[in-house]
């Protein structure tokens, strides 16, 4: 049995999923589909069972969003996915926050150039993300692309985290995102 708590945070709500101790699933709360698919993928059927308090994964989290950005670093997650989607997946956690790397780059970090798009598929199956932070990988020239639970969300949570892409980008030239710093609600 895993335990599933969900939590208000400033980009929506959050689920996370965890058993003895150890994260085996964060997603947001329109994505619980793909989270269970995902579970399922690496864990096999699994029963899910809420609970009402607040794990130390959540406190971590909302530490996290209230700006202390290297909270969820100690943060222990679950040894799933295939060999190459762990080294991917220990890649990310390597990229500071207020960072971002391209996938051609994370691809050349774990001696595997070549492998951009297959670097590009082990974080879209990345079972936990801000954790394992697949929303600091951006395309080359620093194009916003490819994050699961939406553009808007990777944008918001690279500004959170203090990355600014280089003036004259595509990413920097997209005025239209929502910030939810400042604003009174993230929509989405």
């Amino acid at each position: 049995m895993m335990i599933l708590e969900e939590m208000d945070s400033p980009i929506g709500g959050v689920l996370l999923v965890s058993q003895g101790g150890v994260l085996c699933a964060l997603d947001f709360a329109g994505y619980r589909a793909r989270m269970e698919k995902l579970l399922a993928r690496h864990h096999g059927r699994v029963t899910l069972h809420a609970v009402a308090g607040t794990t130390d994964f959540a406190r971590r989290l909302q530490d996290y969003f209230a700006g202390a950005l290297r909270a969820v670093e100690g943060i222990r997650t679950a040894e799933t996915g295939t060999p190459f989607e762990r080294e991917v997946w220990t890649a990310l956690r390597a990229i500071p926050p207020g960072e971002a790397r391209t996938y051609a780059a994370l691809a050349a970090s774990i001696g595997r150039p070549r492998a951009v798009r297959a670097v590009g598929g082990a974080n879209a199956r990345n079972p936990i993300a801000i954790v394992q932070p697949c929303h600091r990988v951006i395309g080359a020239g620093e194009d916003l692309t490819g994050y699961a639970a939406g553009l808007e969300r990777k944008r918001w949570l690279l500004e959170h985290e203090g990355y600014h892409p280089a003036p004259g980008t595509p990413s920097a030239r997209l005025t239209s995102w929502p910030d939810a710093r400042r604003s009174t609600g993230f929509q989405l």
